[in-house]
């Protein structure tokens, strides 16, 4: 989260999503992270006043407030801190995705969110949450590995894992407790067996069970995929071990660029791509990827003007291209998998890489990065090379009708549903909801500037920048 957006959920005050407290209190802030997790997921925002927003300011120790709040939370789940600095002020913002082993409870003790309050839930809700959850398809992470405890793990790996931990303050892990105990606390292993995240996360043979978590690199003398390239290898293993090994891959087979400091003789020599932007864009590919397809694959592939990470599966729900690079709260397919990277310290931007990553690319003067996401290819994350612009036309297509079509070329800044009306010549609502404004919105071409408030009187719409590129392209067929 950028500064700027803590700025934007202050002045809009609590809702469904965001709620404030003047101080922090681990019980109090594991009541409302117990809510979001059995809600739609939200921030809890610490040392901010409940009425106005005002900044009151926070003085704590975040490693401890990580651990007992992880501690007191049942089942596991990630969530996410930052500190930030606001008029002086230290602010404390907890990002709580919505759960995916409802329900949730805090002390023994299930609360859920109703509008913008956090309740403690009935029985019935309870029993409902219960029935639904077990009528849900349990994920791929959380099935049963045919792995070997004994025979698959690799206790070095864990003990380093053990190490990081304990390092990054994140979680209290005793490395001196027996092996499954620790497997167990860290949701890797359930009734004596490995799960496959436990499997993904500690096995060295693990593609011997599950080929589609080897991940291809390859460098690429031309501009285009083929059999010719300059470094060709295959990982699998323990997947932050990969990860690291994936990295250096990458490092070693980006060129560099070499200027002079300001006001001195002195050289650097860096990385065509900012190095921070390539981490992320891989965690976010290992942690985010669909791992249930046998048929996936994740893929390093560098050319000479650009670099290419993509992964099996489409975008979770509510995020599309041309949203995931301006940061949304956290949507997890594997929050196993997030869970044991974030505690490791290797994950900080937690819905909030793409944000970071391109900001990154502007800092050092790179084109913007481009998301793409194909159903039969999955996502990829394009990085480009200095002076290489991506020529990347969006077309307009058949589901574009002309009503949404008017409504593009009307749209000047940011717009009320009535000013919309108005310049369309409109004066039937439902009309315009129906055929005009959802439509846009269904196909991300326009946004709400208050999301979280959908019927509020303040609300207004503006073009995304795909509604932006199409229109523009629009203009140019006429």
């Amino acid at each position: 989260m950028k500064i700027e957006e803590l700025k934007r959920l202050l002045s809009l005050g609590e809702n469904e999503k965001v709620e404030f407290k003047r101080q922090y209190n681990s019980d109090s802030a594991g009541r409302e992270i117990c809510a979001f997790l059995n809600s739609k997921g939200g921030f809890l925002i610490c040392g901010v006043e409940d009425d106005k927003g005002t900044v009151a300011g926070v003085n704590l120790n975040l490693s401890k407030v990580e651990n007992e709040l992880a501690e007191q939370i049942i089942p596991k789940a990630p969530f996410f801190f930052e500190l930030f600095d606001v008029e002086g002020k230290k602010v404390l913002v907890i990002e709580v995705p919505a759960g995916k082993d409802i329900p949730y409870s805090f002390n023994n003790d299930i609360f859920i969110r109703v509008r913008d309050k956090t309740k403690k839930a009935d029985i019935e809700t309870i029993r409902e949450m219960v029935f639904r959850r077990q009528n849900e398809p349990e994920r791929w992470e959380r099935r049963f590995s045919d792995a070997q405890i004994d025979q698959d793990v690799d206790y070095d790996h864990l003990q380093s894992i053990g190490n990081k931990i304990k390092k990054s303050g994140r979680y209290s892990f005793a490395v001196n407790k027996n092996k499954e105990t620790i497997l167990e606390s860290l949701s890797l292993e359930k009734f004596g067996r490995l799960t496959n995240a436990g499997d993904v996360l500690l096995c060295t043979n693990t593609a011997n069970r599950y080929p589609q978590v080897i991940v291809k690199a390859a460098n690429f003398p031309t501009g285009k995929t083929s059999d010719e390239f300059r470094d060709f290898k295959n990982f699998d293993g323990p997947l932050l071990k990969v990860l690291e090994e994936v990295y250096n891959f990458i490092l070693r087979n980006t060129s560099t660029r070499s200027y002079f400091v300001k006001d001195s003789l002195e050289r650097k020599d860096e990385p065509v791509y900012p190095m921070g932007a390539v981490r992320e864009g891989l965690i976010n590919a290992f942690v985010h990827r669909d791992y249930s397809d046998y048929q996936g694959s994740l893929s390093v592939f560098i050319y000479p003007d650009r670099l290419e990470i993509s992964n099996s599966g489409e975008f979770p729900k509510g995020i599309t291209a041309d949203k995931i690079g301006y940061g949304q709260i956290s949507v997890l397919r594997n929050p196993d998998i997030a869970n044991m990277v974030y505690i490791c310290g290797m994950m900080e931007k937690v819905g909030r890489g793409g944000l970071f990553i391109r900001e990154s690319c502007k800092e050092k003067g790179l084109p913007e990065p481009l998301w793409t996401n194909k159903k039969d290819l999955g996502v990829t994350l394009t990085l480009f090379a200095p002076q290489v612009t991506p020529q990347v036309t969006p077309q307009v297509t058949p589901q574009v009708t002309p009503q949404v079509i008017e409504l593009l070329k009307q749209f000047s800044g940011e717009m009320t549903r009535d000013e919309l009306m108005t310049v369309l010549k409109l004066k039937d609502r439902k009309n315009f909801v129906d055929k005009y404004l959802n439509p846009a919105l269904d196909q991300g071409l326009a946004e709400m500037t208050v999301p979280d408030k959908p019927n509020s009187r303040l609300q207004k719409y503006r073009l995304t920048v795909l509604g932006k590129k199409v229109r523009a392209e629009l203009k140019e067929t006429r």
